[in-house]
């Protein structure tokens, strides 16, 4: 706890770097979430995406999102047109078959979303996180005291920010980290929520535990000990989750790999915030409490002196 004032600014650049990548890159939403229809293609070789894209525009399909999709001869093509059945993705299979027949182009996957439909998920994607931050927040509130409650709070709000920075930041870097914002990538955020809050509530058990048997401790150096009895605990279970997040990231596939590395991020902060954070916000208002409380109780003891007339 010496160090928390260290980590507090360590956490401000990293949120602050997050937000900051977050409104100037931005994140890509899945299909799922913006509409339109989604082909992903393997072609024997790797095409040009120059000719793709020049394909896409003869076909009526402008302003298409055309990108490597995990290996070089893997492509994902994104519209925003749609229209009835199968129509858009039979009309871009029958182009690519005309445009690369030397490449046998196939289709792995096809997917349509209404725009109401991606809306729709996204309105609640986005409710789901916040209930799920808010309702964590009030548990350990009643469950502990109310400052714990929002220590709990502001680190799990780190958390997701941080994950959710991080992703925009690594998306693109290479064709090997594509990342978007879809239903897996929610999933990411709520399991990170969820594992936070888990190491969070375990160090503040042991924290109330030990309040009770070092009664004339100091809160500080309580706290300390209470992170070191439940260290070897924490780093045992957030190490071998973080272990198959890192092998999902690199063995996993194309679709899995956005939520495994959202989740590992989330895992690292996650231990972290528990330590520097979550703690941290506690001791910092008892502290000031009883210093407010003792500097009452010291100016109610003074003399008081009435000015003569």
């Amino acid at each position: 706890m010496g160090k928390r004032k260290t980590w507090y600014l360590v956490s401000a650049a990293v949120i602050s770097l997050s937000i900051l990548a977050t409104f100037t890159k931005g994140f890509h939403y899945g299909i799922d979430f913006l509409g339109g229809t989604e082909l992903i293609v393997e072609f024997s070789a790797p095409p040009d995406i120059g000719k793709i894209r020049t394909m896409m525009d003869q076909a009526g399909y402008s302003r298409s999102e055309i990108k490597q999709y995990g290996t070089a001869s893997r492509v994902l093509i994104r519209t925003e047109h749609q229209e009835e059945g199968t129509v858009v993705g039979d009309k871009i299979k029958a182009s690519l078959n005309q445009t690369f027949p030397d490449l046998h182009p196939t289709v792995l996957s096809t997917q349509k979303i209404g725009p109401k439909v991606g809306a729709e998920l996204r309105r609640n994607a986005l409710l789901a996180v916040l209930t799920s931050l808010i309702a964590m927040g009030l548990y350990v509130a009643f469950r502990f005291e109310f400052i714990y409650g929002l220590g709990a709070l502001v680190a799990l709000f780190h958390d997701v920010i941080v994950a959710l920075g991080f992703v925009c930041l690594f998306d693109g870097m290479t064709s090997f980290m594509n990342f978007e914002v879809d239903q897996n990538m929610i999933a990411a955020f709520l399991t990170i929520v969820g594992l936070s809050m888990n190491d969070t509530v375990v160090i503040l058990d042991r924290i109330r535990e030990n309040r009770k048997i070092y009664r004339s401790m100091g809160l500080a150096e309580l706290i300390n000990k209470s992170l070191n009895e439940t260290l070897s605990r924490t780093i045992i279970t957030s190490g071998t989750v973080l272990l198959i997040t890192v092998i999902l990231f690199l063995f996993g596939g194309e679709v899995n790999r956005g939520f495994a590395f959202a989740l590992t991020i989330g895992i690292i902060t996650g231990t972290y915030s528990s330590i520097y954070i979550a703690s941290a916000i506690a001791l910092d208002y008892i502290n000031r409490k009883q210093s407010k409380k003792s500097a009452n109780v010291a100016s109610a003891g003074k003399p008081r002196y009435e000015t003569v007339q």
